[in-house]
């Protein structure tokens, strides 16, 4: 007889293909900068003050995405964050003034994003699959990697032949583009289509959604969270995660390989190998993050993060050579493989709120992000080189690692969140 697909896995491909046509806008900008640079003379500091505003509002939507998706659902709030991001898109091709970026690239793009970023996959593996949560977790932030993969290439290119203007018009379709499948396979919860989640055992009963508005849980959340020592940890932790990665790398690795007589498309080929490679190192983590401690991997990812980092400055040249396409390979392996066994350790300590508190971690994430985008620009325009940027992203690894070690774990942790007076 033969065996039906369970329909957790059909949900979570739409939402890896989801997550692939949100990626587009996060392989623009390092591709657009350079252009609008020519076109409008406008400086790398003030296009990475948009940047920054997107990464913010990227990480501050997180949370209270997450608890719109309990309350308005997984569908409604998806397609309208990728209708946002299709406007800031489109819209961008209409920008005569740098401030206008604050309201493409910057609000909506950055709400758009925010809203189908981590804590939506986090959703999806949570209320979909009670087995291969990790797993699952790590192929859909995989999604991101996939369309950073997919877009880089096209959007560097295109920019590069036919102007700016068009890469920005291929990233608005690309999010209308997944609309559709949104619309026609995803269901909020398993109960919807008559099944429990994937590997969820006899009698399996979905938890209640805590009382109160979308914003209301989001900040009770908050509150109790930030009475726990290894939230913080994991959110600093996190916020360096983003800061050498969204904020550093993934904005600023071709206008720096450009500053050392690299060609804009030979960087974004590399940069796109970043994707291939995260691929690959996201789904093992995620395969890992079900087998041993969270905690060890995610010290092992930032100590091999900040050697890479420390290197960079000297591997920049003109012309490939095997050392860079090593740092590109090593890098890409580790570019969010920090992703699953966060997630895991929010579950674990924070139970059924543990997507929401991600949301929160994640928003540190994106705080990191913002800093490290705005002030690499800075360190670029009055230094002349991002040598001290990659050198202070290597030392904040190293600090990251030793919060990972800090992050208390099991009944221990548990207790200090289930201990704590009620919440009214």
């Amino acid at each position: 007889m033969t065996r039906r697909l369970h329909p957790a896995w059909v949900v979570a491909s739409v939402a890896f293909l989801a997550l692939v046509g949100a990626a587009g806008f996060r392989a623009a900008p390092g591709a657009l900068m350079l252009p609008l640079n020519e076109e409008y003379g406008w400086t790398t500091s003030t296009m990475s003050l948009a940047v920054g505003l997107n990464l913010l509002l990227y990480g501050l939507t997180a949370p209270f995405a997450a608890a719109l998706m309990d309350t308005f659902g997984i569908r409604r709030v998806a397609t309208t964050a990728l209708v946002l991001v299709a406007l800031g898109s489109g819209l961008t091709v209409f920008a005569t003034a740098s401030w206008q970026l604050l309201l493409t690239w910057g609000l909506l793009i950055g709400v758009g994003t925010g809203s189908m970023a981590l804590a939506f996959a986090a959703t999806i593996a949570n209320r979909w699959f009670v087995e291969r949560r990790g797993l699952v977790m790590g192929i859909l932030t995989a999604g991101g990697a996939t369309g950073q993969l997919v877009f880089l290439p096209v959007v560097a290119g295109l920019a590069t032949t036919t102007g700016w203007r068009v890469a920005s018009l291929v990233i608005a379709a690309a999010a209308l583009a997944v609309v559709p499948l949104l619309v026609a396979f995803v269901r909020d919860h398993p109960s919807d289509l008559g099944v429990a989640p994937y590997g969820a055992p006899e009698g399996h009963v979905a938890p209640t959604v805590e009382a109160g508005g979308a914003a209301t849980r989001a900040v009770r959340a908050l509150r109790d969270a930030s009475r726990v020592r290894s939230f913080w940890a994991l959110a600093a932790a996190f916020a360096i995660c983003g800061a050498t990665t969204n904020g550093l790398v993934g904005i600023h690795f071709i206008p720096s390989a450009h500053d050392h007589g690299m060609a804009e498309t030979t960087a974004a080929g590399l940069l796109a190998v970043v994707g291939i490679f995260d691929i690959a190192g996201t789904i093992g983590s995620g395969w890992l993050t079900d087998r041993f401690d969270p905690r060890y991997l995610l010290i092992g990812y930032y100590t091999f993060r900040g050697i890479g980092l420390m290197a960079l400055p000297a591997l920049l040249a003109d012309s490939l050579h095997p050392s860079i396409v090593l740092f590109v390979v090593v890098y890409g392996l580790d570019w969010v493989a920090t992703v699953p066994p966060t997630v895991a350790l929010c579950r674990e300590i924070f139970g059924e709120r543990g997507t929401i508190v991600f949301g929160w971690v994640f928003a540190a994430h994106q705080v990191g992000a913002a800093f490290a985008a705005f002030g690499a620009g800075l360190v670029r325009d009055h230094t002349g080189s991002y040598t001290y940027a990659w050198l202070a992203g290597a030392a904040l690894c190293g600090v990251a690692a030793i919060l990972s070690w800090s992050i208390g774990r099991g009944p221990r942790a548990a207790r200090e969140v289930d201990h704590r007076e009620p919440v009214g």
